[in-house]
């Protein structure tokens, strides 16, 4: 019992490193963080292991910019094992490196977190990632090695990883969109569940600045209640969010009528 509660203790921790971190903060600037909270979210990140912050966010970058097009380093238009998995085996198309050059980056390695995380990144992923969910539930109350890194290393990572490319392939293609009916990213409640608030993707394509990914209120975020108890703690300043009226009005412009 208590590992499954620790592999799942590091699987949020996991999921955090990537949705409030790489992605929400890094990718978007949709808020800004203090140094506390950005080396956490970088040791978070490092447990994640899909890639430095400054390559995770990079990507993501010209993902949004080039969607579903030879660009996009996991163009949904190419399947669904495409999208998931399928681009990780294969070279980039040309396109990505060629169009991703046009892009800045600079504000990444602006930061001294996201430098010093990438200069150690093979020796943090080797400690977040598999040392310490190992060693931790051994040391603190005697599971076997074996136990722990099975599971709250390598069960926990395996999982985290599926959950992350859900919202690549699956909310690119399964689920409604209310806010624009003319891009491929959906709402996924599936998706939202297994990425902690991530799934609210056809949202998060039309008002991609918004820190919540998702309109706010009684919806599950886990991510924006995160950000938002280190809001309370001063640790986050600067959430941007998209107005109420001009969520409405695109709504009312470009959806599908279902929300």
């Amino acid at each position: 019992l208590f590992v499954c509660l620790a592999a799942y203790f590091c699987f949020l921790m996991t999921a955090l490193g990537v949705t409030a971190g790489a992605h929400r903060l890094w990718s978007h600037r949709s808020y800004k963080a203090k140094l506390p909270l950005r080396i956490f979210l970088a040791a978070a990140n490092s447990m994640a292991f899909q890639n430095d912050i400054y390559e995770w966010s990079r990507d993501h970058r010209v993902h949004h910019k080039y969607s579903e097009t030879d660009a996009d380093p996991h163009n949904a238009r190419r399947g669904f094992f495409f999208s998931h998995i399928g681009w990780l085996f294969v070279r980039k198309h040309r396109d990505v490196i060629e169009k991703g050059r046009k892009l800045d980056f600079t504000d990444l390695l602006d930061d001294p977190v996201v430098r010093f995380q990438r200069k150690y990144y093979k020796s943090s992923v080797v400690l977040m990632c598999f040392v310490i969910p190992t060693v931790v539930p051994w040391y603190l109350w005697g599971e076997s090695l074996w136990n722990a890194y099975f599971l709250a290393s390598i069960l926990r990572y395996t999982i985290s990883l599926n959950v992350t490319w859900l919202v690549n392939s699956a909310a690119h293609m399964y689920g409604n969109r209310p806010y624009d009916k003319n891009i491929n990213p959906r709402q996924n409640t599936l998706v939202t569940l297994g990425a902690i608030g991530e799934g609210f993707h056809n949202y998060h394509r039309t008002f991609p600045f918004d820190y919540s990914a998702s309109e706010l209120g009684l919806k599950f975020n886990p991510t924006t209640w995160f950000i938002d108890f280190m809001f309370w703690l001063g640790l986050v300043t600067d959430r941007k969010q998209a107005p109420k009226e001009m969520i409405q009005a695109r709504k009312e412009r470009t959806g599908d009528g279902s929300a």
